[in-house]
């Protein structure tokens, strides 16, 4: 408030400023570290490439390197043979912007489905693969109705559910789009092609809605919903969004009666869902009663873990709020997470205008397990049974990770992850399960796992923890199904997949985990 006139224009300055030293910064490491792109020892080279990758990643668009360390990259990429050394020189060149065509000819017939997949992404250049990887890559950068059509006939469902919804991004055919809808393989086939079919025909879509609707499997509907709000059908909108799935009702969320159920859910995404719903919405503080109950019986639960729906419901209170709200929040001044105490605390100073504090500025986690809990799990591997796919067999990294191998094993031996599912599967990133609600923000734990982002790698069948935020893992995991480099040092990585790699390839939205059993050496 008390800047001087052009305190703007001189914060800008000192910004580009700033971004000018942070760019000469990057671009001289960068330099620096090409220098061990000509090292003898192998290890030297791929940890030069590690940095040059991370450094342009993180702040390269704006330095791009001189002409001289992009054609050592170029070299680097065609001398060097371990798959992760030419992974991270594309990444690197990708990240300066630099898609040179004989550097990605090379890689396009490299021995490494990784690189191929990654010099397709670069080159945006349609192939034909033997891999599944790069065929959905090429999918994604040059697919056409065409293509599309015929990838319909791959042997990989991955592919297969690729082309079915371009088909509805590129407007390709109706006819076939309605006979995958209404004949498709399997509920995935058929909710995938009725989301593509609603883009390309309304009418059809509309005929071959109601079976979707009536589907016994709730991911289906779930899909149905999504279709309903492209067609604008308020009818079946309506019937969905009170589904006793809470994720069809999230799909179906339309109207200010629907935020206003989620709210009496139990379900920590439905919730979130509702007060999200209502944000800037002009009933919002007529249903602000709604919103206060739902923050108390959350609160009461006592989860750190249902953090995001609680602080969701406490910024729709300081947005539509009055003073009346103050009671109701003097308790969480104390809450046992220091986030929802510092905005409870900053809402009740606001509204009543005064300074009030919180009390809990820390969150204390969950004791450390004990040195023999540890120790037992020394040389320890897991067996994941995923119903109708097979088996996964792990290695358990407690060295890297000791309380996220901890928890997993703790988790597995109560039964915790039988019967759950894996919810998110995105083709050639990742595939997350262990939600007992099927989304992200339900976890197993009632306490927010800590971080042990150390040396272990975001490698291709290795496992981690999902966050949403810095140590906020909630006992929920996912697999790297390609090298994710961009996810070291930021992720926990706690196991290996020692066997299982075909299994997990072809691991589908819904499919369930039977068991896992922690085996102790």
């Amino acid at each position: 408030p008390n800047a001087a006139p052009g305190g703007a224009a001189n914060n800008g300055a000192a910004t580009a400023s700033a971004i000018t030293i942070a760019s000469t910064a990057v671009a001289t490491a960068v330099e620096q570290l090409a220098r061990g792109l000509k090292d003898g020892d192998a290890t030297v080279r791929v940890g030069a490439a590690r940095g040059i990758e991370a450094a342009l990643r993180r702040g390269g668009r704006a330095a791009k390197p001189s002409d001289a360390v992009i054609a050592q990259l170029r070299a680097a990429v065609i001398a060097n043979g371990g798959d992760e050394i030419r992974q991270l020189l594309l990444l690197a060149l990708t990240a300066a912007s630099d898609r040179d065509p004989t550097t990605l000819t090379v890689a396009l017939h490299d021995s490494s489905a990784q690189v191929r997949r990654l010099a397709v992404a670069a080159s945006r250049e349609w192939v034909d693969d033997p891999s599944p990887l790069v065929r959905i890559e090429a999918l994604r950068v040059a697919g056409t109705c065409d293509r599309a059509i015929a990838s319909l006939r791959d042997s990989n469902d991955h592919v297969v559910l690729g082309a079915v919804d371009l088909m509805g991004t590129k407007m390709c055919s109706a006819t076939v789009l309605d006979s995958l809808a209404t004949k498709g393989a399997d509920w995935r086939v058929q909710g995938h092609a009725l989301v593509s079919l609603a883009r390309v025909d309304a009418a059809r879509a509309s005929a071959a809605l109601p079976a979707h609707v009536q589907s016994t499997v709730w991911q289906q509907r779930a899909y149905a919903a999504n279709a309903a709000k492209l067609l604008k059908d308020g009818l079946s909108l309506g019937a969905l969004a009170r589904d006793s799935a809470p994720n069809v009702a999230i799909a179906a969320m339309s109207t200010v009666d629907d935020a206003s159920r989620a709210l009496r859910s139990r379900h920590a995404g439905l919730v979130l869902a509702g007060a999200n719903f209502l944000k800037g919405h002009a009933q919002l503080a007529a249903q602000m009663p709604n919103v206060v109950a739902a923050l108390t019986r959350l609160s009461k639960m006592q989860r750190a873990t249902v953090r995001d729906p609680r602080m969701a419901l406490l910024q729709r209170i300081q947005e539509g709020g009055d003073a009346s709200v103050v009671a109701a929040l003097r308790p969480l001044r104390r809450d046992f997470d220091p986030n929802v105490a510092s905005l409870a605390a900053k809402i009740i100073s606001d509204k009543t205008h005064t300074t009030v504090l919180p009390v809990t500025t820390r969150y204390a986690p969950a004791p450390f397990p004990s040195a023999a809990s540890l120790a037992a799990l020394t040389g320890a591997t897991a067996r994941m049974v995923i119903k109708d796919y097979g088996t996964i067999e792990l290695a358990l990294m407690p060295d890297e990770a000791p309380v996220a191998v901890w928890t997993f094993a703790d988790l597995a031996a109560r039964g915790a992850f039988n019967g759950l599912t894996w919810h998110r599967i995105v083709p050639n990133f990742v595939i997350q399960g262990g939600s007992p609600g099927a989304d992200e923000y339900d976890g197993i734990t009632s306490t927010f796992m800590r971080d042990e982002v150390g040396f272990a790698r975001n490698a291709r069948g290795s496992f981690g923890i999902s966050t949403r935020g810095r140590d906020t893992g909630d006992g929920q995991i996912y697999i790297n199904i390609v090298d994710n480099f961009r996810l070291d040092h930021d992720y926990t990585v706690f196991a290996r997949m020692t066997s299982g790699l075909d299994v997990m390839d072809r691991v589908q939205e819904g499919a369930v985990i039977s068991s896992v059993t922690i085996v102790r050496k």
